[in-house]
């Protein structure tokens, strides 16, 4: 029998012969031990859930370190999702901003405005994309109420270290919205397989280290609402995110989820490698309201500044001719992958959203796009203005 991809045993590259269903079991199919957890009040559904015993941990400062290092280790080792019961005990701070998201839904639909989303069709729920500034500039004391919320500082931190960079999506899911389909999320997770696979085993293992996701409840959340579905210790799956793309693991995840019923208030945390979907919402009447908090690193930047839409415009007119005097496509590649920005985040999901994929067009696809229709340099210095103003927040 062959042995099991392990972060150890990896190989250089992952391809979709590495996954393979009776591994992922292995993995998956195993119990969550509260006694490893000190600081859990209780396991739920093969999740733990933090409350009293966490408030009572964090009063001093050593404390805290210990229940972050547990944090950490839950959520890389165990089993990728923590709970926080009464993560905001004040719930009027919730309802505050429930308001305040609520309002901005209601000038979206005013303005015609229909929400993309990632994994579910466009328009069935509703959803704001950069509600973090536009919360804060809309109502500052309100966003200071709610982000001053320790335990949202206390799981990110201890997952992501300091410098953390918070972003947040309103999402809310209306009666008889469907579930979405299994996947892992930002960043690998929001790419194709074939995307995917072009990076190599030990990005694979990098990319859940970089982010942090996590979902505040803005209501009750009985199961028949459609609370988020997850399978926990999948985050521990090496190939995880070249396998999510195969039906046999969708198929797995559809008969082993977990879907824990959430409180207004209540949080939860997660691996972003964590195998999850949103579920459908049967009820009559709930419109499910989530914010969902996206906290990345601080190390996921270049250390200078640079000016890529002006490079990409002296460079162009250069491309073209070396192209037409029939330089080599790989070298051409390589001029647009050291000047052009290759990733599509951050943006303004507004204005630039991931509609017909995961991802919206990077100016390194533009340039190139333009390199092969032969655009003038008229032509791409409209497109740069125009992609550079869809990038741009708006309030």
């Amino acid at each position: 029998m062959t042995a099991p991809v392990t972060a150890r045993t990896a190989p250089g590259w992952f391809t979709a012969d590495d996954c393979r269903l009776e591994d992922f079991r292995a993995v998956v199919e195993t119990t969550t031990d509260l006694a490893e957890y000190p600081c859990a009040d209780e396991v739920r559904g093969n999740v733990l859930v933090y409350g009293s015993r966490l408030r009572d941990s964090v009063a001093t400062p050593a404390g805290r370190r210990d229940v972050q290092a547990e944090l950490a280790r839950a959520l890389a080792d165990g089993p990728g999702i923590v709970v926080f019961a009464g993560a905001f005990p004040d719930t009027g701070v919730v309802d505050r901003a429930t308001a305040v998201f609520q309002a901005m839904i209601d000038e979206q639909k005013a303005a015609g405005v229909v929400g993309g989303d990632h994994f579910a069709t466009p328009g069935a729920n509703d959803r704001v994309w950069g509600a973090l500034d536009k919360f804060a500039v809309r109502d500052p004391e309100a966003f200071a109420a709610y982000y001053g919320n320790d335990v949202l500082a206390l799981v990110s931190e201890a997952w992501l270290g300091r410098g953390y960079q918070v972003t947040s999506q309103v999402n809310v899911v209306n009666p008889g919205g469907q579930a979405q389909v299994a996947h892992r999320d930002y960043h690998l997770g929001f790419m194709s397989e074939e995307q995917a696979l072009a990076y190599p085993a030990h990005v694979h293992r990098l990319s859940p280290v970089m982010t942090l996701q996590g979902a505040v409840a803005h209501c009750d959340m009985p199961v028949e609402t459609g609370p988020t579905m997850y399978l926990p210790h999948s985050q521990k799956y090496a190939p995880g995110y070249v396998a999510f793309h195969q039906p046999e693991f969708t198929a797995y995840f559809d008969a082993h989820f977990v879907q824990l019923p959430l409180r207004k208030g209540d949080a939860a945390f997660f691996n972003p490698a964590l195998f999850h979907g949103a579920g459908t919402n049967r009820s009559a009447d709930v419109r499910r309201m989530a914010n969902l908090l996206q906290v990345s690193s601080a190390f996921g930047r270049a250390m200078e500044t640079v000016d890529r839409a002006a490079m990409c415009r002296a460079l162009h007119p250069v491309l073209r001719a070396r192209k037409a005097a029939g330089a080599e496509e790989r070298t051409l590649r390589n001029v647009v992958a050291a000047s052009a920005e290759g990733y599509a985040f951050p943006t303004n999901l507004d204005r630039d959203q991931p509609i017909g994929g995961l991802a919206p067009e990077t100016q390194a696809e533009l340039a190139w796009r333009a390199l092969q229709e032969d655009w003038s340099p008229e032509a791409l210095d409209a497109e740069l203005t125009a992609q550079a103003e869809r990038h741009t927040s708006g309030h």
